[in-house]
């Protein structure tokens, strides 16, 4: 029969994230609050949902339009771009994928933090790249450390989230524009700004795509509700991102997402009242950690990183307990943030739950 290429051969069979409606079906039942998956609770804008109606009618049957052309537009006008500096894509993990293939080789250096996002990994792996990780300082990703690994490895790129996952917290747009400065002009920088909606002002650093050596990536996932559509962007400089049109998936971006994440782009009224819904929902969880003795992570995301005060090995029991009472969350991995899980903003009925079975799954990680 036929075989996988040797670097296939070797990787695991494995995906990046154990998704909740497999644990569903493990445990026979539906979650009673799905918290752990970074999604918008609070759903999409109307004008989203009437796009959907709209395309299911009329548009379906057709192809998308491979260029996107009318969501690119729309995003250039948004962001103070040209349409030649952006590429838009299934989901920020496509991108990311397209990244690590279009400006890296085999064995070659891409440095991270260790814990950071890891459907990136997943993609260095995947492309045979030598995956070079720095720790975590104060919760933090570790700028001056990322950029004197970057320097000593020559790496071709340097992933950084900001604000970050898994941790929540984030640093300003003065400071990562002075980290740009510390990289290596022919280093690449991936800044994955996927809850650069529901940040403070002044965390996005200033449009800038004449910095060479930097792409930005966003998404509809997170603030504006589409996580099931898939619909991801990137921006920099044209030079970059003309080499994307030459191996993405040019249908990936299907009729119904192209149309709602416009839409949503468009109700920018819509952001500013969910972006409401998870600030509250921020304080709700930080409240409840704290009631329990636990110590909440400041947050400029979707989610409350937690601090259990413990090891990691008590941080899973933790996880395990809530699993087990029909509470759906994540936890960081790595060493040192592992003493973390990691609660998503829920709807009200689902953070009460949360609050009610909290302290019973802690009495039972004893």
């Amino acid at each position: 029969m036929p075989t996988a290429n040797s670097l296939v051969a070797l990787l695991p069979a494995t995906i990046p994230f154990v998704g909740p409606e497999r644990l569903e079906r493990e445990n026979g039942g539906a979650f009673k609050a799905r918290l752990g998956a970074n999604e918008c609770n609070f759903g999409c804008s109307p004008d989203a949902i009437l796009a959907m109606d709209k395309a299911a009618r009329e548009d379906v049957w057709k192809y998308s339009d491979p260029e996107a052309w009318e969501l690119r537009q729309a995003l250039a006008g948004h962001i103070g771009i040209s349409m030649d500096e952006l590429v838009v894509g299934p989901g920020i993990d496509n991108l990311l994928g397209l990244t690590v293939r279009i400006f890296s080789d085999t064995g070659d250096p891409i440095v991270t933090s260790a814990g950071a996002y890891p459907t990136f990994n997943y993609h260095v792996a995947g492309f045979g790249r030598r995956l070079v990780t720095v720790p975590y300082r104060d919760d933090k990703e570790d700028l001056d450390a990322l950029a004197a690994v970057a320097e000593r490895e020559r790496a071709k790129i340097v992933y950084l989230s900001n604000p970050d996952n898994p941790m929540g917290t984030w640093w300003s747009g003065a400071a990562i524009e002075a980290f740009i400065d510390m990289l290596p002009d022919e280093t690449l920088l991936i800044l994955d700004e996927a809850y650069g909606e529901l940040a403070p002002d002044g965390v996005r650093p200033s449009i800038d795509t004449g910095r060479r050596n930097v792409l930005r990536f966003r998404t509809f996932s997170k603030a504006y509700g589409l996580a099931g559509l898939r619909v991801g962007y990137l921006f920099g400089p044209a030079d970059l991102c003309v080499h994307y049109h030459k191996v993405r998936d040019h249908f990936g971006v299907n009729v119904m997402a192209q149309q709602a994440a416009q839409a949503a782009l468009a109700d920018q009224k819509w952001l500013e009242q969910v972006s409401v819904q998870f600030e509250a929902a921020r304080k709700h969880i930080a409240a409840v950690a704290a009631a329990n003795g636990l110590v909440p992570l400041p947050s400029a995301t979707n989610f409350v990183t937690i601090d259990c005060g413990r090891d990691g090995d008590y941080a899973m029991r933790v996880l395990k307990e809530l699993n087990a009472r029909e509470v759906f969350i994540r936890k960081p991995g790595a060493p040192g943030i592992d003493r973390c899980i990691r609660v998503s903003c829920g709807l009200p009925h689902e953070l009460d739950y949360f609050e009610a079975t909290l302290p019973e799954a802690l009495k039972a990680a004893e």
